[in-house]
């Protein structure tokens, strides 16, 4: 899950965000002579500036959309939960556009949170699409399902991802679109599920956040999520079984499909 790093009171969490964090800390050095620090200020409004110029110009977020931002924005996150963890404007619009340009009607999430990327996508279904969405957290899910407007073609299934998909493939469904976007641990599994219980429709898509994990996988201290996100990249590069492009949006989106025989 990737934050608006944008907005204010949210800390970067994107290695765009994190880097402009950094050289501000940096310029701020009384240290500097005024060339260097002329050079980092303009390198620093290089890296400031990329985001919100991002959603400067892509298009506007649905009214519903901004207030499920804002609720998310203000409630009292405690624990390993945290309003960083909303897609945001930019995302969304992305993963929108994905429903749009691939067709799918029936689009599965794993890893839901408040219910900003599902919202997103399944304003962008057809009038006989539905989206299918796996949240762990009940309490999570309840507040997502009270942000979403009457009516939004949304299933929310609560419980762990894994048993949710075995669920998902008992019942025979079938997507033509997924979003991973759940503990970064259990990707790899979640994709194996994903191709090898017959989930996935002919030429389906399927979408990975946060990829990049902060820059962790290349650059930096390395966490439990760093770690497991750089071990899945290997493991997807190395798989015979798909193609992938990972897209240097927010904090990575890899796209992978099967590959083209």
């Amino acid at each position: 899950m990737t934050s608006a790093s944008t907005d204010v009171g949210l800390r970067p969490v994107t290695p765009l965000g994190i880097l402009a964090a950094r050289l501000d800390a940096v310029c701020a050095r009384p240290d500097l002579s005024p060339e260097v620090a002329a050079e980092l200020a303009a390198v620093r409004d290089l890296a400031a500036g990329f985001e919100p110029y991002l959603e400067q110009h892509t298009s506007p977020e649905s009214p519903a959309l901004a207030a499920l931002a804002e609720r998310t924005r203000t409630a009292p996150w405690s624990g390993t939960l945290e309003a960083e963890m909303l897609s945001g404007h930019v995302e969304g619009r992305f993963l929108a556009f994905l429903v749009g340009t691939t067709r799918a009607r029936r689009v599965l999430e794993i890893g839901m949170f408040t219910g900003y990327g599902a919202l997103a996508m399944a304003e962008a279904l057809p009038a006989d699409g539905e989206l299918v969405a796996c949240e762990l957290d009940a309490d999570v899910a309840a507040f997502a399902q009270e942000c979403f407007p009457d009516g939004a073609p949304i299933d929310v299934r609560v419980g762990p991802a894994a048993d949710t998909l075995a669920a998902l493939a008992a019942e025979g469904q079938v997507f033509d679109l997924v979003f991973v976007d759940a503990d970064k641990a259990g990707y790899a599994g979640y994709l194996d599920a994903l191709l090898d219980t017959g989930l996935l429709a002919e030429g389906a898509l399927v979408a990975v956040d946060n990829t990049l994990m902060q820059g962790q996988p290349w650059a930096g201290e390395r966490t439990p999520n760093g770690d497991a996100v750089a071990a899945f990249n290997a493991r997807l590069t190395a798989d015979p079984r798909v193609e992938q492009v990972l897209v240097p949006l927010r904090d990575g989106i890899t796209l992978v499909r099967r590959t083209q025989s």
